[in-house]
């Protein structure tokens, strides 16, 4: 990485924009620099925005973003290895609560996180999923390749889908091998049969009271009636159903702890019979037995490569940079704090948060960082620090937004007008299939 390549980064992400993308653009460098700023109208105090704090407001009402053009933008200056490795993809969705905006529409009931055991807690909001490409060193950070808003009629696994399909397109085509990394909400049929035709390798954590199937048995000559569709049950947390594993794997953990890998092939889901999948357990001696610890872990595996049992631990772990990306999109870059009244301004948003966290490690190499006195210095810069001193790297490279021009005073509202309420919208309620079978029945 170098000022040319990180310039040609900045022009590309200019012309992602439409209407309005002179203020879109000095809202992601004011995003990218302005380290004080702790609520969206203090990002216009940067000396990169050159327009009044009113413009951040329009910049959202009014712009228009490319999601695709965009999306090929980041696979192309994204830090990938050569042609012919492995690339990992984290797919995960974080939550945009918005409580009190009763005039904001398409909000769903989603849950609220950390909160604790046995508590279930919800919030109207937004869902917003993310394809990042994870890294595999520590303190790399992730680096964002597509993001999405989950709409009341759609759902998480399905927008997910799409956007990997996409994603995974643009990564093989340069000669990549991608693995899907994602936790238990992704292991289910629906996700795993719209992947069916991806050239990709799926690593999925799976439930312990999940079931699977083996395969059908032979229909044998004479037989009468018709032929099973199903073969044993496989139950996870039923080992009398598990039978002798096909392939397995016994190591030591980062602490020297015992570890043992199973893993047990051909097997599927009811709902997706034609897609086979391999099931892993790992079951780690040294492990306390905690939610965030356990002792016995369940994985899935879907792809024409074989599961590499020594490296499935590692590679889920992967995973976890995802959620430190989210902090750090919330907790610096402001993602939840604008109180935008539509989705579709905070899908801009989000995509500005996005330009600003790749801006952000593509221009890590080209900084040494602003440390704090108490610090320390032996390790890779974060984002954060990166964010500290980027303003001495934009004033080298210069923008292409154009200066601001006055408009003059505006008008105003002509005399005797009276603007509407806004429309109160109510909050949608996503129902499971059960709750739909439930009503169904009551109703007949």
């Amino acid at each position: 990485m170098n000022l040319n390549t990180l310039n040609e980064f900045r022009h590309g992400m200019y012309h992602c924009f439409g209407h309005a993308k002179d203020a879109l653009f000095n809202l992601v460098d004011a995003l990218s620099s302005e380290a004080a700023a702790r609520s969206f109208p203090e990002l216009s105090f940067s000396p990169f925005f050159e327009r009044s704090w009113a413009s951040l407001y329009e910049a959202l009402e009014d712009g228009q973003i490319d999601a695709e053009r965009l999306r090929q933008l980041f696979v192309d200056f994204a830090p990938l290895p050569a042609a012919g490795e492995i690339v990992f993809l984290g797919v995960d969705t974080s939550n945009l609560y918005r409580p009190e905006a009763e005039t904001a529409e398409d909000r769903t009931l989603v849950p609220i996180a950390h909160v604790p055991k046995n508590t279930h807690v919800a919030s109207p909001g937004w869902v917003m999923s993310h394809v990042a490409l994870l890294p595999t060193q520590a303190g790399q950070g992730t680096f964002i390749l597509d993001t999405a808003r989950v709409a009341s009629t759609d759902l998480a696994t399905a927008v997910a889908a799409r956007q990997l399909r996409a994603v995974v397109a643009l990564l093989v085509a340069r000669g990549l091998h991608p693995i899907i990394i994602g936790d238990r909400w992704y292991a289910c049929a629906p996700f795993l049969a719209r992947l069916a035709d991806v050239e990709a390798c799926c690593l999925l954590r799976v439930k312990r009271n999940r079931v699977f199937y083996r395969r059908a048995p032979q229909r044998f000559p004479g037989q009468v009636g018709a032929s099973r569709k199903d073969g044993e049950r496989f139950q996870c947390q039923d080992e009398s159903s598990h039978g002798e594993a096909d392939e397995t794997w016994e190591g030591l953990d980062a602490k020297g702890a015992r570890i043992q890998v199973r893993c047990w092939q051909h097997l599927h889901l009811r709902t997706a019979r034609e897609i086979e999948v391999s099931v892993i357990q790992i079951i780690c001696h040294g492990a306390s037995g905690k939610a965030r610890d356990p002792k016995i872990s369940w994985f899935v595996w879907k792809g024409e490569r074989s599961a590499p049992l020594a490296q499935i631990s590692p590679t889920y772990r992967l995973r976890y940079s995802h959620e430190h990306g989210y902090r750090f999109d919330k907790q610096e870059l402001l993602w939840d704090e604008p109180r935008l009244s539509t989705p579709q301004r905070t899908e801009r948003w989000t995509h500005i948060v996005a330009c600003a966290h790749n801006l952000l490690v593509l221009a890590r190499p080209l900084l040494q960082g602003g440390y704090r006195p108490w610090e320390t210095r032996s390790s890779l810069p974060t984002l954060a620090q990166v964010r500290r001193a980027m303003p001495t790297l934009l004033q080298q490279l210069g923008t292409p937004a154009r200066a601001p021009q006055l408009r003059g005073k505006a008008p105003g509202r002509a005399k005797g007008f009276h603007p509407k309420p806004r429309t109160r919208h109510p909050v949608i309620r996503k129902t499971s299939k059960k709750q739909k079978k439930s009503k169904k029945s009551a109703s007949a």
